[in-house]
């Protein structure tokens, strides 16, 4: 394991593990061991996660001084690995206690933060903490669950003098989203992870100055993350938006059904929220509800143009076309509901679900009159909402979509692949019972459509009916159909022919 000495000679210990650029992440408890964080949920298949020993924890040396535990003084720590690993600016990443660590760094080094995750971080170092009275009513959420009585028991009958190690241990069933085995299998490991003695000493007195740190992060320019359990306790999700608020660029996101280790609770949805902002490339918005990931790329005053990708694929599909058109437009790629960096909606997806979701990321983004190059699953939303919002689309492409004539025979019940997907499964069987027997009024109306079209088919090898495509293109009006033999990827299989043919048509 690497070591580094810090500012009073102390050496500490860290590992990195994963792809990708270096994310520094701190720990939480407080001054408990970093392996708590694991791989954060997968985080790893995106980020190098540099995890950091706090001192006196995990494989780092205890300090000889140990008023050095102290949050504040650990601030030292965090700048001595940054120069350790030769960063210029760092992406910064700190749970819970280690929050605080994150904050007051971002305070006295804004320069050297390049972005900043709060992953529900008690809000000490800002002055916003949870009272005892909204600790008990955000409990409540849990009062049905089987383990309640005794945990609300057990928590109830601790004195005032009680250590640290039991407070902490009453407490750990109310700090999950589900009080499952994994759950259980993390809050057990934080006994002999946890320095004690140290931890007492972390928020000790003099550790923080709110006023001050919020008058030093006016300076900090970097982008910030909160990231609240839907029933995290401390800090609540309305604690937390109350601290995003103290930072000048600030994006708060709360986790459904988590709790205080969203990492633990749902790594996919942890995943994706952290993985979103860390990436340059990607944005978010939020339409009803639901955030929607997208890349952008391109001119900021160029002509837009929106990708929408088919079922199962996300807004990266279209890596090819999005560098070529990105030299004349302003290229949007949408990662759609249940896919990509997108957040899962279950009992929430269909075309007519995937058509209003299209039609409030154009509003959203103001992009009303935007190009859509869309295909299959996502081509069919596409000429839904051209047809009942004619005025959203300014010219489409439509790429291998279905048409909704009912399936003879009807598909049959698809079984789920193994493996982790890139998407949410529930989508094939919403989307086939649509595709096997679809509303009819999805085949009417297409003279409603006045956006100039262009209907690509992919031939013979296509699992699409050709003839249902030409269909299609008869009934908007002034539509055409150019058919390329490349099977139902196209704009994968034959991207050159592809990009030549929407150029021609005038995207």
């Amino acid at each position: 394991m690497p070591t580094f000495t810090t500012y009073d000679g102390t050496e500490l210990a860290y590992r990195t593990q994963g792809e990708g650029e270096p994310l520094v992440c701190l720990a939480g408890g407080p001054m408990r061991d970093a392996a708590c964080l694991g791989d954060l949920g997968g985080l790893t298949a995106h980020r190098t996660l540099v995890l950091l020993d706090a001192r006196g924890t995990g494989a780092s040396a205890e300090p000889t001084d140990p008023g050095t535990y102290r949050c504040d003084r650990q601030v030292g720590d965090v700048e001595a690995l940054r120069a350790h690993l030769g960063l210029e600016r760092i992406d910064l990443l700190g749970h819970s206690a280690g929050g605080n660590l994150a904050t007051l760094y971002a305070a006295a080094h804004p320069e050297r933060i390049r972005s900043l995750v709060l992953v529900t971080s008690a809000g000490r170092a800002l002055g916003v903490t949870t009272t005892d009275e909204e600790w008990d009513a955000a409990a409540e959420v849990f009062a049905d669950r089987p383990w309640y009585p005794e945990a609300r028991a057990a928590l109830d009958a601790l004195g005032p003098d009680a250590p640290l190690s039991r407070v902490y241990a009453a407490a750990a069933p109310f700090s999950y989203g589900r009080w499952d085995a994994a759950a259980r299998e993390h809050a057990a490991a934080a006994d002999r992870q946890t320095r004690w003695e140290a931890a007492g000493a972390y928020h000790g007195e003099g550790a923080y100055d709110p006023a001050a740190t919020r008058r030093a992060l006016a300076a900090l320019t970097a982008p910030v993350l909160l990231l609240a359990g839907e029933y995290d306790a401390g800090p609540t999700p309305a604690r937390a938006a109350e601290a995003a608020a103290l930072f000048p660029v600030a994006e708060l996101v709360v986790q459904a059904g988590a709790g205080h280790h969203p990492w633990v609770d749902d790594p996919d949805a942890f995943v994706r929220a952290v993985a979103a902002f860390l990436d340059p490339a990607v944005r978010t918005v939020t339409v009803d509800g639901v955030r929607l990931a997208h890349r952008v790329a391109g001119p900021e005053d160029a002509p837009p143009v929106v990708l929408v990708h088919g079922r199962g694929e996300n807004g990266t599909t279209w890596a090819r076309v999005t560098a070529d058109l990105a030299a004349d437009h302003r290229v949007y790629a949408l990662d759609l509901r249940g896919h990509g960096l997108s957040d899962r909606r279950p009992g929430g997806y269909g075309f007519d679900a995937f058509r209003d979701e299209l039609g409030g990321f154009l509003k959203a983004l103001g992009l009303t009159g935007a190009t859509v190059v869309a295909h299959s699953m996502g081509a069919a939303a596409a000429y839904l909402l051209a047809r009942d919002e004619p005025g959203l689309v300014g010219r489409l492409v439509l790429e291998e979509p279905p048409v909704f004539f009912p399936l003879d025979p009807p598909r049959p019940v698809a079984e789920r692949p193994e493996g982790p997907l890139g998407f949410d499964w529930e989508i094939v069987p919403a989307t086939d019972a649509q595709l096997n027997d679809p509303d009819p009024d999805w085949r009417d109306r297409f003279a409603s459509i006045t956006a100039p079209t262009l209907v690509l088919a992919g031939g013979p090898t296509s699992h699409v009916p050709q003839e249902r495509l030409a269909w299609l293109a008869d009934r908007i009006p002034g539509a055409r159909l150019v058919t390329l033999d490349a099977g139902h990827l196209v704009h994968a299989e034959r991207p050159a022919e592809f990009l030549s043919l929407i150029r021609e048509f005038g995207v």
